[in-house]
């Protein structure tokens, strides 16, 4: 059987085809202006890697922020949809059978994910209400340090000393990063602590839900190796289970509950 997963993101759109439940095609663009147009751009270039057509596709799953977009809309026409925090569990536990906690932190929002081993969700908590404790608000501290978003984590990795970073929102952070750049504060420092302060927020929401080994963390910010590390001392774990492609998961588990479905 050949099912395909749809993540319509916030920023990116990703789509994993699958035969047999294992993976032949894939493809992640940005969702710019248009969603819609540019869900069929990236399906038609993972069908393509595939080497399939659409009429060899069974099953299609949607997710993600603008799933709505190609729900049921030709030449996509997913014929079923499943929120955000389903597609991640069943992603996860699909490459990680251990994984009992997700934490998916993308570029609007975060969210912490209890599941069973069959990757169903028990609870869920999100953070969607402020950019501190997603992807947008590195970038944001990234341009404030006139630094590039990709080079913010390994800075924060040469820090000799921990810098508190008081503000809790995206506005104001921007300021006091600006004061801290005024007060001659190390470049390194003020990386470490803008990443000390979204793993503080994103481990403030993961304890309301509980954390059970083993931690699996996905979404696009999971490449930060500055954010990783400082998540890992505010959780209070050893290790974190990161996937080779962390972007990919939730439309893998869309894909995977297509093939499942009956």
């Amino acid at each position: 059987m050949i099912t395909a997963g749809v993540d319509m993101g916030a920023k990116t759109i990703k789509i994993v085809i699958l035969k047999d439940k294992k993976i032949i095609g894939k493809s992640m663009i940005l969702g710019g202006f248009d969603q819609r147009a540019s869900a069929e751009k990236a399906f038609a270039e993972a069908l393509s890697a595939a080497k399939v057509t659409r009429n060899d596709i069974e099953r299609i799953t949607v997710t993600g922020i603008g799933k709505k977009e190609v729900y049921m809309h030709p030449p996509i026409s997913a014929d079923a949809e499943v929120t955000e925090v389903t597609a991640d569990s069943r992603g996860a536990v699909t490459l990680y059978p251990t994984a009992r906690t997700v934490v998916d932190v993308g570029a609007e929002e975060g969210r912490g994910i209890k599941c069973d081993a069959t990757g169903k969700v028990i609870d869920f908590a999100v953070n969607e209400k402020c950019a501190a404790g997603a992807g947008s608000f590195t970038e944001a501290m990234a341009r404030a340090l006139e630094v590039k978003t990709e080079e913010i984590g390994n800075l924060s990795m040469q820090s000799q000393q921990a810098v508190a970073m008081n503000a809790q929102c995206a506005v104001f952070a921007e300021s006091e990063v600006v004061s801290l750049v005024h007060a001659k504060t190390p470049k390194a420092d003020i990386a470490r602590a803008v990443h000390d302060a979204i793993a503080s927020r994103i481990t403030s929401m993961v304890r309301r839900i509980g954390i059970e080994k083993d931690v699996v963390l996905i979404g696009g910010v999971s490449r930060n190796k500055g954010f990783v590390e400082s998540l890992k001392k505010s959780l209070e774990v050893e290790n974190l289970l990161i996937p080779e492609e962390p972007e990919y998961v939730g439309a893998l588990g869309a894909a995977v509950m297509a093939a499942e479905k009956k």
